[in-house]
């Protein structure tokens, strides 16, 4: 079994905007062809254009139906990747020790050559982050594009995850959640970042921001109200003539 380190010298990991994701799945795309061509083993399909098709997946994007208490119906999409816990039982439990938490940044990740494929790792895991690669038979998870983070040959602005550089909406955001100043942590903090499910004692370090909530009106207004309403009360002129005209017919 692994242990997971006493302390870890960052806090690396996402935030991800609940208000602002727009469900366009170009986070997802973005992934999985960083993830295919580069580190460990590529991302495999089965079928992909048969009438069965699966894969595997290191993000996914849920879309839920959300009824206010007040107010219409909302769609919310959630993005859901590993969270890199800092109690991360897919670490614990895992029997030859492939799956590993850095003390250098917190990055929970999988050795693939010591990795048996034995699941329980994903059995662990309580949000469902953990896919098995049914080509190579070994446990596949968010990296945080470790391999590009830290690449120098990389313009600075690529050095995140290609999640995040890839968004278009901007709801993703990527750095150091143990440093209080850290932009990302600045952010947790004014829009009240949330855990998911903090109940399971994993202690997440990414973090979700809650929708805003949305502005309501005092009436409800029609918007096609001013082109139904009448022109004139009464036809005057030509149209006047016209009108009393094709009333004696």
């Amino acid at each position: 079994m692994t242990q997971l380190p006493e302390k870890t010298d960052r806090k690396m990991g996402l935030v991800i905007d609940l208000d602002t994701c727009v469900g366009c799945h170009a986070c997802v795309v973005s992934c999985k062809g960083w993830n295919t061509e580069n580190y460990g083993a590529p991302l495999s399909d089965q079928d992909p254009y048969g009438a069965d098709p699966s894969g595997t997946f290191l993000n996914r994007v849920h879309s839920y139906e959300v009824q206010p208490e007040n107010g219409p119906a909302q769609l919310i999409h959630f993005p859901k990747s590993c969270l890199h816990c800092e109690d991360a039982p897919c670490v614990t439990v895992c029997p030859t020790g492939a799956s590993y938490k850095r003390t250098e940044d917190g990055i929970v990740l999988v050795n693939e050559k010591d990795c048996i494929g034995c699941g329980l790792c994903a059995w662990a895991c309580p949000y469902g982050a953990r896919e098995l690669d049914k080509a190579e038979g070994v446990m596949k998870k968010c990296t945080l594009c470790v391999d590009r983070i830290y690449n120098e040959n990389l313009p600075e602005e690529d050095r995140v995850p290609a999640c995040v550089r890839t968004c278009p909406s901007n709801a993703r955001h990527f750095g150091d959640l143990g440093d209080p100043d850290s932009e990302v942590s600045q952010l947790v903090a004014e829009r009240g970042g949330m855990d998911l499910m903090p109940e399971q004692g994993t202690k997440p370090v990414n973090k979700y921001l809650p929708p805003r909530p949305k502005d309501r009106l005092n009436e409800e207004i029609d918007i096609l109200a001013p082109l139904l309403a009448p022109v004139v009360e009464e036809p005057k002129g030509f149209l006047g003539w016209l009108d009393k005209t094709l009333e004696k017919l």
